[in-house]
């Protein structure tokens, strides 16, 4: 069947949340849609950090953006990456130098790992926004354990630093601490002591400073019984090849150091001419749409509404429906709305069994603390339920059951890379033939 060019265009860039909810909200929709992603799928984010500490397969938090068509035949997918827009033509032009033109354009193509300028960050510190970043960490975390493990006499095993104590930090950290305690020490006798120390650094004297006081508390206390270190009150001024040295004049031994501390635009944003507002996100108005740029809207992390929505999955797949919404009210001559956000609560994982949830009740707007096995269990059905297609929920649930449920949680087996073998330094070897000179006599 040809696809008909006489219905309006609407060119969405970016298969995250927001781009998503923008595009299945347009499935029935008379319109033409045209996803440009980068990537051949789509990421759950909020699960990379499991990914990462080799709690899941990278599949298990992808899904293929074709598969999208099977149930959307007004969609075409397109494996590009978008370099300018012209706004008076009203086209975009992509990196192999096609030009698309748009009736309608939104911009959901999300953040990436901000270093805040912070010297030697982006050299010596591996951030964790993307599926090839949460990968390196997997692999690096083992290839040091090898090392570790390889090198006699040791008694400092593996030191990893997460910078950042927000929720993705807090996760990554428990996360860490668990394998190490359940599975790593006794699998590593090689290393004498800890298999590896985790410490996380915050600027601010709390974790989860966007969640109440008495869950920020039993965070902390939950890190603590998992033997994770907490150094609080103080950012990062550099970090080194084996360190991290602290605002406070504190060096801290970081063989392995994770940047969780925050996001930013990607650089190619600046040449979109765009308003931006603070932190370089994207100007929108209520209706979302692009200050001063008709039709082109803007959603997602990368967008700030004058009310200024969190960084989080909720605010872009709302925001994406609105889009959406809007859209066909501007083809039907009515008048575009307001994004109505509905908080619906935020939640994080220190690990098993422990869980911080705070959600938002329905018509009272009252906040429901949770915390302990029940946040937890609430935590596993909102991130199951929300992953994208039925075999990412079936291979996610039992990757987690299989981490953190009984009995299994005693002997985790983590999934692993590809590790090169650590071999010793090798003497020059003796030509074919002959036999290498024998040591000296002492």
């Amino acid at each position: 069947m040809s696809e008909r060019t006489d219905l309006p265009h609407v060119v969405v860039v970016g298969g995250g949340f927001g781009g998503l909810a923008v595009v299945k909200a347009l499935a029935k929709a008379p319109v033409r849609v045209t996803l440009v992603e980068r990537r051949v799928y789509n990421t759950f984010q909020p699960l990379l950090y499991q990914v990462a500490t080799g709690g899941l397969n990278a599949g298990d938090v992808t899904y293929w953006l074709r598969g999208l068509r099977l149930k959307q035949k007004n969609l075409r997918v397109l494996h590009e990456h978008l370099v300018g827009v012209d706004h008076d033509a009203r086209t975009i032009r992509l990196a192999n130098d096609e030009e698309i033109s748009f009736d309608f354009l939104v911009l959901a193509n999300g953040v990436t790992v901000n270093f805040f300028d912070t010297p030697g960050a982006k050299e010596n510190a591996l951030g964790m926004y993307s599926r090839s970043q949460a990968l390196r960490i997997r692999d690096q975390l083992f290839i040091r354990l090898e090392r570790s493990a390889f090198t006699p006499g040791t008694d400092e095993g593996l030191r990893v630093v997460v910078v950042g104590g927000g929720a993705t930090g807090v996760e990554v950290a428990g996360a860490l601490a668990e394998l190490r305690t359940a599975g790593l020490a006794p699998a590593y006798p090689e290393i004498h002591g800890d298999a590896f120390e985790i410490t996380v650094v915050q600027r601010g004297t709390d974790l989860l400073k966007s969640f109440h006081p008495t869950l920020r508390e039993y965070a902390a206390k939950e890190l603590g019984h998992r033997g994770v270190k907490l150094h609080l009150g103080a950012g990062v001024a550099e970090v080194r090849p084996g360190a991290v040295v602290l605002t406070d004049g504190t060096s801290l031994h970081a063989d392995l150091t994770v940047w969780s501390a925050g996001v930013g635009p990607h650089a190619e944003v600046d040449d979109w001419d765009l308003p931006r507002r603070r932190g370089g996100r994207i100007a929108v108005g209520a209706d979302l749409q692009v200050e001063g740029r008709p039709g082109v809207f803007a959603v997602g992390d990368i967008a700030e509404t004058p009310d200024w929505l969190p960084q989080l999955a909720q605010p872009a797949i709302q925001g994406g429906q609105q889009v959406a919404r809007n859209i066909l009210a501007i083809l039907e001559g009515q008048a575009t709305e307001p994004l109505r956000y509905h908080d619906k609560g935020t939640m994080a994982v220190i690990g098993r069994r422990a869980a911080i949830a705070e959600i938002t009740l329905p018509v009272t707007s009252r906040k429901l603390r949770l915390t302990a096995g029940l946040a937890w269990l609430v935590w596993l059905f909102v991130h199951i339920m929300s992953l994208v297609g039925p075999r990412n929920r079936v291979t996610t649930l039992a990757g987690l059951v299989t981490r953190y449920g009984f009995p299994f949680h005693r002997r985790p087996i983590p999934i692993v890379g590809d590790v090169p073998t650590i071999r010793p330094s090798k003497p020059d070897a003796a030509p074919p033939g002959t036999t290498a000179p024998s040591a000296p006599d002492a």
